[in-house]
């Protein structure tokens, strides 16, 4: 391990060691290499960071020159939420295509397979699974990211997840405590609230907490949601009550507490980044996840400092500090160790639960198999032999997914039928005019081909519903294809419900259209 350096003291290293900063471009600038030197343990990684496997190993592998022991964070959920293939779509289907398939050795083996990928580029800290029970259907932000809204299931997958994972050397950080799934806004955007009693939250939420504990995963990270049944004053990631006193002391979680992204604006705009990163340290948190929107030596120093500062007036006590450093470099020590047995002839790695070993073969094409599983079809029509017309109804990406990753079925269809045509077709309005100018241009588009009409939770946009419907009334032939959560009922003369829209699940809802498989 890199030796600190001599003029940089303890308080200052423990500030720097619960800090994960992001940076931009896909090498990594000297002053992040320079901050590792001097304390720094972790480091995030997002898709702005990465353009091949060989590139991030090698941005790995340079981090580890300066820290051998860093931690390398990602946002690896697989599906819509993909950081190793932001350009291209996941070759993953996501919770909500597994949850529907209700496999756990499916969901263990599709897991294992992503942690190997991850642990080859040199990635060790993956911020996954979504633990979150996605009881309110118009959730802005969770949606297919959950195994679906039945609590048991949701917890039987998670911990499936998280073994999966974790027997590939990669510490899973189940997420978002106390659980995120009865949400109506974005905690991007505001600050949720879910006005719910004790019983349900103890009843439905933390039930896939509990397992995930169970089941041994590194770390947990915390929701910016204000839920009053636990805290009515304070959100999660900032509240005693919930990551000390539910969390640590009532589920009994020994592991890494890490916060959401502070500059997430539930935090950012009501108690800024600064004073929202000490009161999470205060409250119970570990690591300050921050770097999706501020990447910048200057947000690491400002955070350093305002930790430093708040132990030095008596607002953060200086043991608190400590122990959460600790942690870090506890969690940093198993990476280490699982890293080491690795290795050819190592026993089993430490961290895998036993009896869990996945039934199912993982290989490179675990995700197709489970995508393929995940689709749903009602109706019926005769396989499409000439290129179709695609259009996709093109929500507003929350920022989570991002709208940089390409989705839909409009690539796998072209590939196997050239000469498909595509459009993309988006509205806010609820007015049936709206909608139905939106459709006279689709119809128009398209002209005597076959419409493939590619929505994303239609339930949750009245425009894009109204504008499939007056496409459907003057092409009744119109195949639809479902890729978000399947919220309405199935319209079309053929419905095909995918259960989430990475580019896995476009290939498999484009077999089911053309009746061909490559």
């Amino acid at each position: 391990m890199t030796t600190l350096v001599s003029t940089t003291d303890t308080l200052t290293r423990d500030a720097l060691a619960v800090l994960q900063p992001g940076f931009l471009g896909t090498t990594a600038p000297d002053w992040l290499l320079r901050r590792l030197g001097e304390g720094l343990s972790s480091v995030g990684l997002f898709g702005r960071n990465i353009a091949s496997p060989e590139q991030l190993a090698a941005l790995t592998e340079r981090l580890r020159a300066e820290r051998d022991d860093v931690l390398v964070a990602i946002d690896e959920e697989g599906g819509d939420v993909t950081r190793l293939e932001v350009r291209n779509g996941s070759s993953f289907p996501g919770n909500y295509a597994l949850g529907t398939v209700d496999d756990v050795d499916l969901t263990r083996a599709v897991a294992r397979e992503l942690g190997r990928r991850l642990a080859e580029c040199g990635v060790n800290l993956n911020w996954a699974p979504s633990a979150d029970v996605n009881s309110n259907q118009d959730n802005p932000v969770i949606g297919v990211r959950s195994f679906g809204a039945d609590t048991a299931l949701v917890a039987r997958h998670t911990a499936a997840y998280v073994e999966g994972l974790q027997s590939a050397g990669v510490a899973a950080c189940t997420k978002h405590f106390p659980g995120h799934g009865d949400t109506s806004v974005d905690s991007h955007h505001a600050m949720p609230r879910i006005d719910v009693d004790l019983d349900t939250v103890h009843a439905r939420d933390l039930l896939p907490f509990r397992a995930a504990i169970a089941a041994g995963s590194k770390s947990v990270m915390s929701a910016h949601i204000l839920l009053p049944a636990l805290d009515p004053d304070r959100p999660a990631t900032l509240s005693p009550q919930i990551l000390t006193g539910l969390l640590r002391e009532e589920l009994g979680f020994r592991g890494l507490i890490v916060t959401d992204g502070m500059e997430m604006q539930a935090i950012a705009s009501t108690y800024g980044i600064e004073r929202g990163s000490v009161l999470a340290i205060a409250a119970g948190a570990d690591a300050i996840c921050v770097g999706g929107g501020l990447a910048d030596e200057e947000t690491v120093l400002r955070l350093r400092d305002a930790l430093v500062a708040a132990v030095r007036n008596g607002e953060l006590p200086e043991e608190r500090l400590a122990d959460a450093a600790a942690r870090v470099r506890g969690l940093a020590d198993w990476t280490l160790r699982v890293r080491g047995a690795s290795e050819p002839g190592a026993d089993s790695q430490e961290g895998t639960a036993p009896g869990t070993a996945s039934t199912i073969a993982p290989d490179t094409g675990i995700g197709l198999v489970a995508a393929r599983r995940a689709v749903r079809v009602t109706g019926s029509a005769e396989p499409l032999t000439e290129a179709p017309y695609v259009a996709a109804f093109t929500p507003v990406a929350n920022i989570a997914v991002g709208d940089e990753t390409p989705w839909g079925v409009a690539a796998e269809l072209g590939r196997l039928l050239p000469g498909t045509e595509t459009g993309s077709y988006s509205g806010a309005g609820t007015a049936g005019t709206d909608a139905a100018a939106l459709a006279g241009g689709l119809l128009a588009a398209a002209s005597d081909r076959t419409i493939v009409a590619v929505v994303r939770d239609a339930h949750r946009h009245r425009w894009m519903s109204d504008a499939l419907d007056a496409v459907l009334a003057a092409r009744p032939d119109t195949v639809v294809v479902e890729m978000g959560v399947n919220g309405a009922e199935p319209r079309g003369a053929l419905h095909i419900a995918t259960h989430g829209a990475a580019r896995v699940c476009g290939r498999a809802a484009a077999e089911v259209i053309t009746g061909r498989r490559e």
